[in-house]
């Protein structure tokens, strides 16, 4: 008898809009036979008048418009067709042209005949340039490919009296096919253009020309190189930052070609020439400048230690310019270079010193007796003001202590053991890296440092993870140091009363961890420990183990352990005799393999005696009293991180009246300082890693805001931006501002509604301008979020900000604007004019919703198996973070722009908490097409929930918008062959 059970449904499939039309009558809906007559497309095609705006604006609709059908879609390709075809003035063209875009744009399986059309067009050889480079811009907008363009039209369009389409195409000139040759001698005649912007477009093409393909004839080389050399004199700013940049590319690339005998020659030439700019008065050419110095390769002892003196060296003063000059072009006196790098550590510009420090960071490779001088003004930066500034100077100081060229002195200990003291912890943590792998030759500046790491210690007992290991490689580094310090304080670590250890004590804890690294190292004295050391460190195995568990195991820590406390004569040869490994001396890296213990060593009881054990059982106590402290240290390090945040919350705020003024480019360059200021800090600890990755989402939010602003607001600067462009920034605007509502949990009333406001202010933007469509879409959102802003004020019993006052009494005008014709422009400008940023302030710390996607095995030389035609498995290990029960989660399985699943991905299957969930799940995948092998791409998208706009409805798929919490992850999958 059949089954009376309902059949099993299917996850949600869209299939694309092509087989749904297959699968569908091909003729139009009423519905949209009525628009399209309302239009009066028949008409329009059967005469030669153009399309009216109306009709235009109309045609839009259709075309973003995710529900029209495919036949409505050709007939508006046709109509588009036809009204390029009739021609008229240039605004016309251009506005069909837009459309063309907009419909290649939004749906991908037109973009073949859209471009076919273009290039077959007559109008892309017409003989008004403007519009023949706005045909070869929208073909490279829609092509994936190098668009194919004669070469003479490409010549002529870029001698053509546009000054922006000129700057366009040198900007762009390698998607068009042109010859090398032909591309280089186009952009070596523009610079020496009139107009600043298209001479600094030409030389960033040469320096992407230089970067993409190798030139043999020298003479080439040698002229570009000239070239960018005589445009470092160039009066316009932005031309000698491009100038800079084209001088460090073309010159190594000219160092190559030259006799090897005149390479180091040719070298410190360049060197000589970037030297001159570093004392520029604009900020940007510094920096390039810097950047510049340390890209140039090997340069002359000389000259280096000729850069750190402003006085004219005795041994550059004596030696003649040419001496550097194989070229006369390049003939520049080698006094140029005298205090560059001086100069730069002095610069007014934090970011300026940190390019300086950079420099030296690949210089100081070069030459020994160089680092050792550069050494006393990196010392001096150890004090800088800038947090930033003292990091980088640490950066440089670890790579010259890589590079064994790190000679620390007496003079030296004392600034930087300071560091060591900084209220930043990431300051402490790269000081403390240098003393991994820093060799001391004096047993006083050993001692310096180890009395500071104790000192270190009892200041931030949160970092005593980090302080043991840098005792354990630093005691390994100097063996014969380290047992006459334990030689000195061994009365310290001996029991003192009724045979009792004083191992609460950090101190003595140190002195252990110091002491048990001694057997380890090369040195010959070095195995002189007393046993009984080890016995005693056994006792802190766990606590010691943690720290030192880039070096060793649990398990190997003790069989090392055991062998020291029952003979005297264990050293590093008989530790690797045992089967075990540590990284190499001086290495501050992860074990090269895993450091479990051998499965051929036995290892035998540990025998302390009765005074270590009665230490064991007594120690439990301490133990938890320990873990306590650093749960409170811990909380201490967040509440520093959270007033920093504060700190670059307050820097933004602060750039809204530079926004508010006109001043937005010199807003955006603080923008993007304040987000690599933010990324420089780890995400160690969740409390951590949501609050940076929130800092960071705002400090994006305000960005996107401030590039709207700069277009839609009258300001001292504008930047032109494209419709297209613009309608892109807003999409990620509405994109990060839910990714803020829906990702972060923990947020205060407070700190929610400053993110409503913004929200509100993106939707006022969008009404804006009357070429975006949706307004219905933007009002309902708009509606929701004044309606969300009431409901928290009421609830956190807060004022409303005159802002949102306003806006809620403009509320049914806007409306009432949109339903009958374009939003007046005038009363949205009234609106944003009373906005304005306030001081955003974390309070908490909010948790950071996110997922991860893994299949096991998969790459693309292990392919999952499927049969075309029937649905394959997915085997998928999912971890989701802070992901709460009432989140709906879907699973998307994209094939194509066109074929897209999603699956449900039901929580209450998932198990776990809150905070971290793991599980497996078996995806099935519908969408095997009759092909042998193909790549899906899958990742997790979250609704939001506050959304009151729904998709389609009737479909199985998520309701409202996601904002998708996992990176995309690529399947790949192969049909399973038949056999015989």
């Amino acid at each position: 008898m059949p089954s009376s059970r309902a059949p099993v449904i299917l996850p949600f499939q869209i299939h694309s809009r092509r087989c749904r039309a297959k699968l569908d009558s091909s003729v139009l809906s009423p519905m949209e036979q009525r628009l399209k007559d309302s239009i009066g497309i028949e008409q329009f095609l059967q005469d030669n008048k153009p399309l009216s705006p109306q009709a235009m604006a109309s045609i839009r609709s259709l075309i973003v418009n995710p529900h029209t059908s495919d036949p409505m879609l050709s007939s508006v390709l046709e109509t588009l067709t036809r009204s390029l075809q009739i021609g008229g003035d240039s605004l016309y063209l251009h506005h069909t042209l837009k459309l063309l875009t907009d419909l290649a744009s939004h749906h991908p399986n037109l973009s073949a005949p859209i471009l076919d059309l273009l290039r077959s067009n007559s109008l892309l050889s017409s003989e008004s340039p403007g519009l023949a480079t706005e045909f070869v811009s929208a073909m490279a907008s829609i092509s994936s490919s190098v668009i194919e363009v004669e070469e003479a039209s490409f010549v002529s369009l870029c001698f053509g009296p546009s000054v922006s389409a000129r700057m366009w195409l040198l900007r762009n000139a390698e998607m068009f096919g042109v010859r090398r040759s032909v591309l280089l001698a186009v952009l070596l005649g523009f610079t020496r253009d009139p107009y600043p912007y298209v001479r600094k477009a030409a030389l960033d093409g040469l320096v992407n020309l230089c970067e993409n393909g190798d030139f043999e004839d020298r003479d080439v080389v040698e002229g570009c190189c000239c070239c960018a050399v005589e445009l470092l004199q160039d009066t316009e700013d932005c031309v000698r930052s491009a100038a800079v940049r084209a001088v460090r590319v073309w010159g190594k690339m000219l160092v190559a070609y030259i006799e090897e005998s005149n390479k180091i020659d040719c070298s410190d030439a360049i060197f000589i020439q970037i030297c001159s700019m570093v004392r520029d008065m604009n900020v940007e050419v510094r920096l390039q400048a810097f950047d510049a110095l340390g890209k140039i390769g090997p340069v002359s002892e000389d000259i280096l230690l000729q850069t750190l003196s402003k006085k004219v060296l005795g041994i550059t003063k004596e030696k003649k310019s040419s001496r550097y000059c194989p070229m006369e072009w390049l003939e520049i006196p080698a006094s140029n270079a005298a205090g560059i790098i001086v100069h730069g550590l002095e610069d007014e510009f934090y970011e300026v010193r940190m390019s300086a420090c950079y420099s030296l960071r690949t210089l100081t490779v070069f030459s020994a007796k160089f680092a050792g001088e550069a050494l006393n003004l990196l010392m001096d930066m150890l004090n800088d003001d800038s947090r930033s500034v003292r990091l980088q100077a640490l950066e440089t100081m670890h790579q010259m202590a890589t590079c064994d060229h790190l000679k620390m002195e007496e003079t030296h200990m004392h600034t930087f053991v300071g560091t060591l003291f900084d209220n930043n912890a990431f300051i402490r943590s790269a000081a403390r890296k240098i003393l991994k792998i820093v060799k001391l030759r004096k047993l006083k500046l050993f001692k310096q440092c180890i009395d500071s790491l104790l000192a270190n210690l009892e200041t931030y007992p949160q970092d005593e993870v980090d302080i043991f290991s840098v005792l354990f490689y630093t005691g390994r580094n100097h063996g014969n140091f380290t047992v006459h310090i334990i030689m000195e304080v061994s009365k310290e670590i001996e029991p003192v009363f009724r045979g009792k250890l004083s191992l609460d004590s950090p101190r003595v804890a140190a002195f252990l961890v110091l002491a048990i690294s001694a057997p380890l190292s090369q040195e010959k004295m070095a195995n002189r420990i007393p046993p009984s050391i080890f016995s005693y460190a056994a006792t802190l195995l766990g606590r010691i183990s943690h720290a030192l568990s880039d070096v060793m195991s649990k398990d190997t820590l003790l069989v090392y352990l055991s062998k020291c406390s029952q003979s005297s004569d264990f050293s590093l040869t008989d530790f690797e005799r045992e089967g075990l490994s540590l990284p190499a001396l001086g290495s501050d890296a992860p074990p090269r393999t895993c450091l479990e213990t051998s499965s051929s060593v036995k290892m035998p009881l540990l025998d302390i005696g009765n005074k270590a054990s009665e230490v064991l059982s007594q120690k439990l106590p301490a133990l938890r009293e320990w873990s306590t402290s650093h749960v409170v240290c811990q909380q201490r390090e967040l509440d520093e991180l959270r007033k920093f945040v504060n700190i670059i919350f307050g820097k933004v705020n602060d750039l809204w009246l530079l926004v508010q003024s006109g001043f937005t480019t010199e807003a955006l360059k603080t923008l993007r300082t304040c987000r690599e200021e933010v990324g420089t800090f780890p995400k160690e600890s969740p409390g951590s890693a949501g609050m940076l990755a929130f800092t960071e989402q705002y400090i994006r939010v305000v960005k996107l805001l401030t590039e709207v602003w700069q277009h839609l607001v009258p300001t001292r600067k504008i930047r032109s931006y494209g419709m297209g462009n613009l309608e892109i920034i807003l999409e990620k605007l509405d994109r990060r501002l839910r990714d803020m509502r829906s990702r972060f949990i923990g947020l205060s009333i407070e700190e929610e509604l400053q993110i409503l406001d913004l929200t509100v202010v993106a939707c006022l933007l969008r009404f804006s301008k009357v070429e975006f469509c949706c307004y219905h879409n933007t009002l309902k959102r708009l509606s929701s979020t004044i309606s969300r802003v009431e409901f928290l004020y009421k609830k956190g019993s807060l004022d409303p900000s005159n802002f949102l006052t306003e806006v809620k009494k403009s509320l049914h005008e806007i409306g009432t604007y949109i339903g009958g014709g374009p939003c007046k422009s005038f009363v949205i400008r009234r609106l944003l004019n009373s906005f304005s940023l306030k001081q955003f302030s974390l309070c908490g710390s909010p948790r950071y919703a996110n997922a991860e996607l893994e299949v096991p095995g998969n790459d693309s030389e292990n392919p999952l198996p499927f049969v075309s035609g029937l649905p394959a498995c997915i085997p998928l290990e999912i971890t989701f973070h802070n992901i709460l029960n009432e989140n709906r989660l879907w699973l998307r399985i994209t094939l194509s722009e066109e074929s897209t699943q999603f699956v449900f991905l039901d929580l209450n299957l998932t198990g776990g908490g809150n905070d971290v969930r793991k599980f497996t799940f078996m995806a099935s995948c519908y969408l095997t097409p009759n092909v042998a092998s193909f790549t899906l791409r899958v990742c997790i998208g979250m609704e939001c929930l506050f959304e009151d706009i729904h998709l389609a409805k009737g479909s199985r798929g998520p309701k409202r918008e996601l904002t998708y919490i996992s990176p995309e992850k690529e399947i790949y999958l192969s049909m399973r062959l038949k056999t015989e």
